[in-house]
């Protein structure tokens, strides 16, 4: 894509009167996204609990891995992509901190990298398992959104890139770092499943930019085949993982907490039919109470996987 350059002051600050366009502090968490944070954060919780590994002692691991997966890692991805996409925002939301002008010049960039280094001095206090899955998902972060490879601009590599990364790494990191070592390959394949559930949840986050993806040229999956279609392409991804993680629990001998699992998606089916009346609209609407029961039923896959560990 041609690197198109942007006004990257505010219009306050263009005025010769009033001296070089000024930062904004306050932008940078912003910049970062808190809201962003929880779905990595979640999935390390995931990790803990199904790992069966003693937390006594160990809270302030915990805590550090927390901190790594969202303020650190998370919030490192969210300043890259911003970066990146500053095209993109100044057609869709022009008021984000950099096309505003509130972090001006290269200093988006220049956030990212330091967030960079410093996600991966944090990553090397988690040891080995620790650094090595925070070295991948910094990998992902930068791939996701910095040419060459800039794997956003396919709907179908970003969101699986997306979804791995806040999801199934996470929650494998988490397991990893507290039983010192590989997780049991039932974790593995359920961490994945929910995983590439999550591509549908990037799915609808990608409704909000249709316009601009557009214009920019970049094939997210609403741009490319439409709301109705891409809607109908999240549902898929995001329920057929869980099926068959219910019956994955079921067959392990966890039936009652595969039986909650499906309770969970029940209600999930149900708003999804709902949104798929007009996905456009009211894809913000499910992401605000379809994805919750997803991340619930994620907490019973975990304590379910504990029960299995002991």
């Amino acid at each position: 894509m041609p690197d198109r350059t942007l006004p990257t002051a505010s219009p306050r600050s263009t005025s010769p009167s009033m001296g070089p366009p000024r930062m904004e502090w306050r932008a940078v968490l912003e910049l970062f996204k808190p809201v962003t944070w929880f779905p990595p954060v979640w999935a390390f919780a995931c990790g803990v609990v199904a790992s069966g590994a003693p937390v006594g002692g160990r809270w302030g691991l915990v805590a550090l891995g927390l901190l790594l997966a969202g303020p650190m890692v998370c919030a490192t991805s969210q300043a890259v992509n911003d970066w990146f996409d500053r095209h993109v925002d100044a057609i869709n939301e022009p008021n984000r901190p950099i096309p505003s002008g509130r972090i001006p010049g290269r200093m988006g960039l220049w956030i990212a990298i330091a967030w960079t280094l410093a996600s991966l001095l944090v990553g090397l206090t988690l040891g080995p398992w620790g650094f090595g899955a925070t070295l991948l998902a910094l990998a992902l972060a930068w791939a996701y959104s910095a040419p060459p490879l800039r794997l956003k601009q396919d709907g179908w590599w970003g969101n699986t890139a997306t979804g791995l990364s806040y999801e199934t790494l996470p929650w494998l990191t988490a397991a990893a770092v507290m039983a010192g070592g590989a997780p049991d390959w039932r974790m593995m394949l359920v961490a994945l499943l929910y995983g590439i559930g999550a591509h549908g949840i990037m799915t609808l986050n990608d409704f909000k930019a249709i316009e601009g993806d557009r214009r920019m040229g970049i094939a997210s999956l609403p741009a490319r085949h439409g709301p109705v279609a891409a809607a109908w392409i999240a549902c898929v991804f995001m329920a057929v993982p869980q099926v068959v993680v219910v019956a994955l629990l079921a067959l392990w001998g966890a039936p009652w907490l595969a039986l909650g699992i499906a309770g969970l998606l029940a209600a999930q089916l149900g708003f999804m039919g709902r949104m798929l009346r007009d996905p456009k609209a009211l894809a913000p609407w499910y992401n605000a109470t379809g994805v919750m029961a997803y991340v619930v039923g994620m907490m019973l896959a975990a304590v379910a996987l504990r029960g299995l560990a002991a």
